[in-house]
């Protein structure tokens, strides 16, 4: 029986990967770029969001009006994303026009025009986006967040860059990094859905031939400095995010990590939620996070909170992450690997879900998993990894940031001495 996952490198050393779904009548496919915020530099942050907003407004054969309209004329869905470490452009389309989608993720990708009239529009739309999330305070929180953990590097920029650079981003800043950065080397081409892999990979290689070939630049690595955030600010919440160093995707204690984060704030039965929210009464909101990079990784606690009860939110927090430390059920671990493995199952019946974790696979750990592989690491997990993991993460050194009526939220210090109690 033929493996539906499967892949190709093309000569210009550009990797093709597919999943065939034999039961769907859809297709998904992306272009996966191996860059983003953290590949910036100080002067042009905010560039690969920018180049993300570009790609839809024309190329040489299209305008944005026809990119727009030869999608949705067959029912289909574009759309695109920057983060960290990725930026992806992809479709979903029935089954029958693929070819159509190929050719214009292709065509975005190595023709698009840059029209001084189209930047300038775009600019203007980034420079909303940034006034709406700098209005948002649970938004804009994680940004002051990440720019603490990791002050004074790329790790720490915004993503959508700020209003001063984006205001002075010029069309040669962009086109120069397009040329950089989209290389055949450091972009994965992927499609899961009713496909066949040789006709994926001939649309490819006719739609990405034009792809520019440069050497990319190096790399800067993630270091974690950790540090406090403030600011004082008009509003009827506070919201926290207190975070500390975690592990990176490549760590033996990635799954460990990824379970403490389920059992003490992933859900309505977690540690957090219950305490927190059910027994005090403290929040609406409150979760935790881990979030992995290539070689550092950051583990998180959100909550959002009145000004009253700000002064006991985190000290009843630090308990918490004093307990797991010390002591986790075998009950409450089962919850949490359940929790893991349905998402994780959840997902394979998504086209777009499966296209996206199959390039990634293939950037982060240049080789593609089998599920049962992740489920046995998963179930492999004991309740003494996750309190040795706890105390790795937690024995870190901290980040807190806060934004709101804060006066009663306690200080990096103190939190530091409640956690050691």
């Amino acid at each position: 029986m033929t493996d539906p996952i499967q892949q190709t490198r093309l000569s210009s050393g550009l990797t093709v990967v597919t999943e065939r779904m034999e039961r769907v009548e859809t297709v998904s496919f992306g272009a996966y770029v191996a860059t983003g915020t953290r590949n910036e530099r100080q002067e042009e942050n905010g560039v690969s969001h920018f180049l993300e907003h570009m790609a839809f407004k024309g190329t040489a054969t299209r305008s944005a009006v026809q990119i727009a309209e030869e999608i949705e004329n067959v029912g289909g869905h574009i759309n695109a994303y920057t983060a960290r470490e990725q930026t992806a452009y992809y479709v979903k389309l029935l089954k029958g026009d693929l070819a159509l989608g190929v050719d214009i993720i292709g065509d975005i990708l190595t023709h698009s025009s840059f029209e001084a009239e189209e930047v300038e529009r775009e600019r203007g739309v980034i420079l909303q986006e940034i006034g709406q999330a700098n209005d948002t305070p649970d938004d804009i929180i994680f940004d002051h967040f990440q720019e603490t953990a990791f002050s004074a590097q790329p790790m720490g920029l915004p993503t959508l860059g700020t209003e001063d650079l984006i205001r002075e981003m010029s069309r040669e800043t962009l086109m120069s990094y397009m040329r950089t950065h989209y290389t055949p080397e450091n972009i994965v081409v992927a499609a899961a859905g009713n496909l066949e892999h040789e006709r994926v990979v001939d649309l490819v290689a006719q739609h990405f031939a034009d792809l520019p070939t440069s050497s990319l630049p190096p790399r800067l690595p993630g270091l974690y400095t950790g540090g406090e955030f403030r600011r004082e600010k008009d509003l009827d919440q506070a919201h926290i995010v207190l975070g500390f160093p975690s592990v990176g995707y490549g760590d033996d204690d990635y799954y460990p990590a990824l379970l403490l984060s389920t059992l003490l704030g992933g859900g309505m039965s977690s540690r957090l939620f219950q305490e927190i929210r059910e027994k005090r009464g403290l929040v609406y909101s409150v979760y935790s996070f881990n979030a992995p990079f290539l070689d550092s990784g950051l583990f998180g606690i959100y909550a959002g909170t009145g000004e009253k009860e700000a002064s006991e939110l985190l000290p009843v927090t630090m308990a918490e992450l004093r307990k797991v430390q010390r002591e986790v059920g075998e009950g409450e671990l089962a919850r949490a690997r359940a929790q893991l493995k349905s998402s994780l199952l959840m997902s394979l019946e998504s086209t777009g879900s499966r296209c996206e974790q199959i390039a990634r696979q293939l950037q982060i750990f240049g080789r593609l998993i089998p599920i049962d592989e992740t489920v046995r690491k998963i179930d492999a997990v004991t309740t003494a990894d996750v309190c040795r993991v706890a105390t790795r993460i937690f024995g870190g050194y901290p980040t807190l940031a806060s934004i709101g009526p804060v006066s009663g939220v306690l200080s990096l210090s103190a939190l530091q001495e409640q956690l050691a109690a």
